[in-house]
């Protein structure tokens, strides 16, 4: 068998064997990060003409990210116990993905009042209306986003070989990051527009 296979899982805790996996994929996922930042530029007129869409900016990058590390820590764990199949017709992954879409849409309709109170106090006030439908909107998308990476990063993982611990969570908060700024983006653009 080769090193670091699926029948050598003790191969894989050695340090050779996490710098060797992780470092060029977190060279990869620092230099993805960057990209949101030019987007945030990009879009920078945007945000300084709702600043009250600023306030969502961090949180809703955080929170797609961890709902992600969320589904991807359980289908982890799930394929260390043997119970995960990759399968449409796996129950459990399915209660799974609704759990996640549910947690979403609460902590996101949260989070469109917690923003409008905050730019109420600090900020250029904002329609409730509009900031909950962009808050909403864009954390749904988001989680469908995270739930899509997490079954895709735990797929990819275990057919490489690769522990689905190192590798899911760091791909999937990274990407999440970046395309949790486009996602916020483009919906705040058609909302507002």
């Amino acid at each position: 068998m080769a090193a670091g296979g699926p029948e050598e899982p003790l191969d894989t805790w050695s340090i050779r064997s996490i710098v060797t996996t992780m470092f060029p994929i977190l060279l990869v996922l620092s230099l993805l990060e960057m990209g949101s930042g030019y987007v945030l530029e990009a879009l920078e007129e945007t945000y300084l003409s709702n600043p009250t869409l600023l306030v969502l900016v961090p949180v809703m990058i955080g929170m797609g990210g961890n709902l992600g590390a969320i589904l991807s820590s359980r289908l982890s764990t799930r394929l260390h116990l043997g119970l995960l199949e990759f399968d449409p017709r796996d129950e459990v992954l399915w209660t799974n993905v609704l759990a996640i879409m549910g947690l979403a849409a609460t902590i996101f309709s949260a989070l469109g009042v917690a923003a409008w109170t905050v730019g109420q106090v600090v900020a250029e006030p904002m329609a409730l209306a509009d900031l909950m439908l962009i808050s909403i909107v864009s954390g749904l998308l988001l989680a469908v986003i995270a739930i899509v990476l997490s079954i895709a990063a735990t797929y990819i993982s275990y057919t490489q070989g690769l522990d689905p611990d190192d590798t899911t969570i760091p791909v999937v908060t990274n990407v999440c990051d970046i395309l949790g700024v486009i996602v916020l983006s483009g919906v705040a653009i058609v909302v507002l527009n």
